[in-house]
């Protein structure tokens, strides 16, 4: 039943995000900040065990194919998002007792989006084409580069509001807030 809970709660992240991605435009030849980064880099630090990073991966992948706003985005953002969260999550393992957990969601953030952008204009390039007139760099500069940016802000604002709801929610959920409090570091 636990893990049931989880999969609703991871559920209803990328939902959220799904929408906010869905309502930011594309801004550089259709290139956009990826603001469904910072729900699944959420649920990662949250909810994400060995048994669902792949669901969560391939789920945001998916969602964030479907609300891509850049010609042939859809595949790469599949390619991006289940190799980011599975080093995200690596990553996650292997540093969350060094520091605060705020602190590391807002660092593994930053270097996730980095880590999301440069696999998917790479996954782009190979896949279908950049758009004319653009090249890795202008794109990486441009989109990736803020993207990074407002994620960790995103992050670093929402992140201490939704541990503490799930922290204080009623004993129903008592299990959630043992396992989140375990990952505090």
């Amino acid at each position: 039943m636990k893990q049931v809970k989880k999969l609703v709660f991871i559920a209803l992240f990328l939902a959220i995000g799904t929408v906010l991605d869905a309502v930011v435009p594309g801004f550089f030849f259709g290139m956009k900040p990826d603001l469904l980064l910072s729900t699944m880099f959420l649920t990662i630090f949250l909810f994400a065990d060995r048994r669902n990073i792949a669901v969560i991966g391939l789920a945001a992948g998916l969602l964030s194919g479907l609300t891509s706003t850049i010609p042939g985005g859809f595949l790469p953002n599949i390619i991006d998002k289940l190799i980011t969260s599975a080093v995200i999550f690596a990553l996650f393992l292997a540093i969350r007792k060094l520091l605060p957990m705020m602190v590391n969601a807002v660092i593994l953030t930053a270097a996730g989006t980095i880590l999301s952008g440069t696999v998917f204009l790479t996954a782009l390039q190979l896949f279908a084409s950049l758009p004319p007139g653009t090249g890795f760099l202008a794109m990486f500069t441009a989109v990736v580069l803020p993207a990074a940016v407002i994620n960790a802000v995103f992050i670093a604002i929402v992140f201490p509001i939704v541990y503490k709801i799930i922290n204080h929610t009623p004993s129903s959920t008592k299990a959630f807030r043992t396992d989140v409090s375990s990952r505090r570091g």
